[in-house]
Order: structure tokens, then C-alpha cells, then sequence
């Protein structure tokens, strides 16, 4: 019998075994098992270093995201749509005395309103509001990172969330009550499912249908969204590596025809059915607002250029990378960008969803400085020596990339804060920020104009915020007498003159973003001051050069009393 070269009585000499001793009150047989002490002390390090890597620094994102959105929030009123979209809201929470001048069923769906009215059942604040667009916009940055890292990694996710949190188009944005903010972060969810459909082959089918409804919810946001739909197809017709099943592709498009189907069906069954088609037909005859390069001029400004600059380095020099990722990145943001280029209506807030794409595509871009390696020979035994410190290459590589993200980051925090804090300069492009002065001037039409009496604007913008805050009737000159050129939900002027004769109208109302932006009605409104005797009884505190050629300051609100002799 040959005898094993160990002792079957001597653990300690055989190969392999465990040398720790049996722990007391283990039974026997379990010497060298993990003890419970031994698998908490694991599951502690495994957490502590989750968080040092991910939870901590994803932490710290959300609260500069958060610090930049609510930072000041209510220094300056609303502009005419925040104004609108929080008087939805209002009306639909059951405010009598909004919706008396604010309509539910106005032109875009009413998802947005719909959930901003479960926090408005107090009455409409300007904090409210905006506060759960901020928090929309936050949860964006959330989102989004889970997309990066999807995608790219954990450092991918890191750096791009770090970008849209400071990103100033997003920050600007996200501090008003517009419905960009909630349609880009359904957009966003609709794109992250998407990665989990193509990552998980033809058995996610979920995920695609996820994508659908959350695309749907997009659409019920603003109706613009449906343009992102003709990204994915893009992407599905031009990828060589990625298949979609015909019948998955049927299943996700009626489940994005049901979601979509919710808005038409609640306009039908509230009897405005005519409401969306007299705004559809507006919107496809109305003039250009903008010239065909307007975002050109706007867009990179606000997404930044070192974003712009990251996102397209990357996709140069890790072009040998190219893959299915980054064609659905770029069809995600050349759907929009086109669509509303060759569009003849543009809006700054338009564009907001390719913001989340573009910081990915930056991210992936910072997060591969950190596998940058020396070449041989440029570091000795592979190690730098400063005194007592040692770093390896790879670790200098991700110091410098971490060094470059918080670089860029910093000039999109500084751009962003200049935006936020900027003063009034008689001029305004709508979704860039509140109107300065017109909270004021509508908190006094409320206080001091009778109950009845009318006031004419020169434009409808104005009219908006001073309805809101004023709870008057406010008409804008400038709205056309032809359907076919004029909103459905203004009323026209057809001869002010006239009018101001019969006594219809008792305050006229001037205000230099009008008469910037259409001196016509600017002046219009001073004739009709002076042909009527007006006296100004309000004029608002804020004032600025009236142009470049004539800095003398003049103010923003100017409100008339008219008198008919």
C-alpha cells in the first residue's frame, strides 16, 4: 500500500489547506469556513468602496446640480410661458380666478401641468413651480449617469454627469416652468431602455417597450418629442451590428400609439377637440420666429464649447472604437437638431434633449484620459519618484483626466452661474430665464387696477405675465386679426382705436422686450398714449439703455391711464 506523501492527520502539511484554526464553537469539520465576522468585514469593504467610487461622488453631482437649479430660484418672476404652464396647473388644481384667464386645454398636452397641479393645490407660487422643474432636472442628471455608465463605464457615467449638472442650456432651462424639462428626461429614459434592448438581444423585448413609453410620455410633455422617433428608426435602418424583429418593432409602436392616443382622447371627451387642430394649423402656417442659424449661434454658447470640443475629440480619436453606441448617440441628436433647423419655428429650450447625449459623448471622451499610458522607456521601471511618492502611469493618467473633467466642468459652472445672475438689458429671448420687472408690474395691475377694467399690451407675451400675476384681462395688440398668423388662445384687436373710443380698454401697458423685439407695436402703443391722453401710473424700478445707440436708461413696464376726450 503506498502511504500519501502527507499525513491524513496533519492538516497544516497538506496541499492546499486552510491553516486557520477552527474558530470557538464552530462545529467540527468547519475549520478554515468563512466566519460571520469574515464575510460582514467583505460585505463592509465591498460597500466602502462602492461608495468611495460611485455613491460619494454621485452624491456630490446631484448637489451641485441641485445648488445650481434652486440657487435664487424666485429673484426674477416668470416669462409668458412659465407664466401659462403654471396657470394650466392652477386650473387644473381648481383655482377658479386662474382659470378664468388660463384654460386647461390651451395647445401643447398637459402631462406637464397635470403633475405640476398636484403640488398647487395651495394656489400657484412661483417657488412651487419652478422647484419641480428644477427637481425634474436634477433627476435628469441622475438618469443620465446611469446611461453613461451603461455605456462607457463607471467613470463615462461620472464625467457626463457632471457635465449636464453644470451644463449651462440645461441649468438655464431647468430653473423655469417649461415643458422641456420633463420631456428630456422621459427622452432620456426612452434612451437608456433602448441600450437595454440592444445590449440584451431579442429577449428584452420589455426594455424596447419601456422605450415606447417612455417616448409616449415624452410626447404628452411636448408634442416635439415624436422627432426623436425618426432618430431610432435612423439607427435601427443604418446599423449593421444591431436587429430589431418586426414584431417587436410592431408591439413598441402601438404602445407608443396608446400612450400618445391619451392627449386627443381627453381633448374629445372634454369637447375642445378643435382646440388642437386650430393650434396644429397655427403652428404649421405660422411666419419664422428665427433665422435658419439660430442655433448655431445659440446652442453651442449654451451647451458649451468645451463640451462640443470633448464630445468631438472623442469621436476622433477613439473613432477605431465607433460602434452601434455612439451611431445611436448621434442619430439621438442630428433627429432634433435637423428637424428644427429646417423647422421656420425655433425656440432656445427646443434643443434641450440632445444636451444629455452630447454629455455622454464628452464623458466617454474625459474618462478615456485615464487609460492613457507613457510610452516605454519615458518612466523609469515603469514608476515616477518624487521623495517618498510613487504614482504609476495609470494612476497619473487618471489624476490628469480627472483634472481635465473638473476643468471643463468649472467653465460650464461659471457660464452657468453668469447666466443665472446676468442683469436685465431691455431685451429677451424667450426660455432663457424670468422676465425682470413683470412680476412687479402684474402684482400691481392686481393691487391697484378695478375690477373690470381692461388693459391692452403690445404683445402677448406681456399680456400672459401680467394675467398671472395681475388676475386682470389683458388683450396684446400685436396678435393678428388672420387665424392662420395668431395663436388660437389670444383674441385679436381687429382696431384698438376704436376701442380705446368705446372705453373697452382703460390702461395701455409699454414695455421694452416688445419694443425690442417689435419696435411696430413698441411705438404703436406710445401713439396710443398720446392720442388718448395716457398718464403714467406705474412705472417699473428696473431700468436699462433703451438701445446700444441711446444708452439713456429707460424702464421695462410703463402702465397708462387713458383718458377720451
Amino acid at each position: 500500500m503506498i502511504r500519501p506523501a502527507y499525513s491524513t492527520t496533519d492538516a497544516t502539511t497538506a496541499p492546499g489547506a486552510d491553516t486557520r484554526a477552527r474558530a470557538p464553537g464552530d462545529p467540527p469539520g468547519t475549520a478554515g469556513a468563512p466566519t460571520r465576522q469574515d464575510l460582514r468585514g467583505a460585505r463592509r469593504r465591498r460597500t466602502a468602496h462602492w461608495a468611495l467610487r460611485s455613491a460619494l461622488p454621485l452624491t456630490a453631482i446631484l448637489a451641485l446640480a441641485g445648488f445650481l437649479r434652486f440657487w435664487q430660484l424666485t429673484a426674477t418672476g416668470f416669462n409668458s410661458d412659465e407664466a401659462v404652464y403654471t396657470g394650466t396647473a392652477a386650473s387644473l388644481a381648481g383655482d377658479p380666478g386662474m382659470q378664468a384667464v388660463f384654460p386647461v386645454f390651451r395647445a401643447h398636452p398637459v402631462l406637464f401641468p397635470a403633475l405640476l397641479s398636484l403640488f398647487l393645490r395651495g394656489g400657484p407660487d412661483d417657488f412651487t413651480a419652478r422647484a419641480v422643474a428644477a427637481a425634474i432636472g436634477v433627476l435628469t442628471v441622475a438618469v443620465m449617469y446611469l446611461l453613461a455608465r451603461r455605456l462607457y463605464g463607471r467613470a463615462a457615467g461620472l464625467a457626463a454627469a457632471l457635465l449636464l449638472a453644470v451644463m449651462p442650456y440645461h441649468v438655464v432651462v431647468t430653473r423655469q416652468v417649461l415643458l422641456d424639462g420633463l420631456m428630456t428626461l422621459c427622452a432620456t429614459v426612452a434612451l437608456y431602455c433602448v441600450v437595454r434592448y440592444v445590449q440584451g438581444g431579442l429577449s428584452s423585448l420589455p426594455w424596447l417597450i419601456g422605450a415606447a413609453g417612455a417616448l409616449g410620455a415624452a410626447t404628452l410633455s411636448k408634442e416635439t418629442a415624436l422627432v426623436l422617433v425618426c432618430g431610432l428608426y435612423v439607427f435601427f435602418v443604418l446599423s449593421r451590428s444591431v436587429r430589431i424583429r418586426l414584431r417587436h418593432a410592431l408591439l413598441a409602436t402601438g404602445a407608443l400609439c396608446l400612450v400618445v392616443a391619451a392627449f386627443p382622447l381627453a381633448t374629445s371627451l372634454a369637447g375642445r377637440r378643435s382646440t388642437g387642430q386650430n393650434y396644429l394649423q397655427w403652428q404649421l402656417l405660422r411666419r419664422a420666429n428665427h433665422s435658419m442659424g439660430f442655433y448655431a449661434v445659440t446652442v453651442p454658447q449654451a451647451v458649451g464649447w468645451a463640451t462640443l470640443v470633448a464630445a468631438a475629440a472623442g469621436l476622433f480619436l477613439l473613432r477605431r472604437r465607433t460602434g452601434w453606441r455612439e451611431g445611436l448617440l448621434l442619430c439621438w441628436i442630428a433627429a432634433p437638431v435637423l428637424f428644427f433647423t429646417l423647422w421656420p419655428v425655433k425656440g432656445f429650450p427646443y434643443l434641450l434633449s440632445i444636451a444629455p447625449p452630447l454629455a455622454v459623448l464628452a464623458g466617454r471622451a474625459l474618462s478615456a484620459l485615464a487609460e492613457l499610458r507613457p510610452r516605454p522607456g519615458r518612466l523609469r521601471a515603469g514608476r515616477l519618484r518624487r521623495g517618498r511618492l510613487r504614482l504609476r502611469p495609470g494612476v497619473l493618467s487618471a489624476v490628469g483626466a480627472v483634472l481635465v473633467a473638473l476643468a471643463v466642468a468649472a467653465s460650464l459652472a461659471l457660464s452657468s452661474a453668469t447666466r443665472i445672475t446676468a442683469a436685465p438689458n431691455g431685451s429677451f429671448l424667450a426660455g432663457s430665464g424670468g422676465l425682470p420687472g413683470g412680476r412687479e408690474a402684474g402684482q400691481w395691475v392686481r393691487d391697484h387696477v378695478p375690477v373690470g377694467a381692461q388693459l391692452l399690451a403690445a404683445g402677448p407675451s406681456t399680456a400672459n405675465v401680467l394675467q398671472f400675476y395681475g388676475g386682470k384681462s389683458v388683450s396684446a395688440l400685436s396678435v393678428s386679426v388672420n387665424r392662420l398668423h395668431r395663436n388660437p388662445s389670444y383674441t385679436p384687436v381687429p382696431n384698438p382705436d376704436r376701442s380705446l373710443r368705446d372705453g373697452e380698454f382703460q390702461y395701455l401697458v409699454w414695455d421694452s422686450y416688445t419694443a425690442h423685439r417689435a419696435p411696430f407695436y413698441g411705438e404703436k402703443i406710445r401713439q396710443l398714449v398720446e392720442k388718448y391722453h395716457g398718464t403714467a401710473v406705474y412705472t417699473s424700478a428696473l431700468r436699462v439703455p433703451a438701445s446700444s445707440a441711446d444708452p439713456t436708461p429707460t424702464p421695462v413696464f410703463v402702465i397708462y391711464q387713458v383718458r377720451v376726450s
